[in-house]
């Protein structure tokens, strides 16, 4: 079971910045969460090598890093791409509510 689903939206636009950005052919996509607390959790998307803590999935054909101490945090996120005129960016939402913009 994958952790995290990708919309072709946010999957468009990662695949644009690898072929824009000069992204290494050797990197992945790194998805992973950070903090916890009393601020709540905080989303991370990136461009990474693979670490042996890692575990690994394929989506649309490019493979996605996932640290196994994040593996329930993102547990049915959902990562989407928001262009409007105030914002720009991934968003993350839980597959069950409303995504917010970033």
């Amino acid at each position: 079971m994958i952790p995290v689903e990708i919309t072709p939206r946010a999957m468009a636009e990662i695949k644009n910045t690898i072929a824009t950005k000069n992204i290494p052919a050797d990197y992945g996509l790194r998805v992973g969460a950070s903090g916890g607390g009393c601020a709540g959790t905080s989303f991370i998307i990136g461009f990474d090598h693979q670490k042996e803590s890692d575990m690994v999935y394929t989506i649309a054909d490019l493979p996605v890093y996932v640290e196994k101490k994040d593996i329930l945090f993102l547990l049915g996120t959902v990562v989407d791409f928001y262009e409007g005129n105030e914002a720009r960016g991934f968003t993350f939402a839980k597959a069950n509510e409303e995504q917010s913009v970033p």
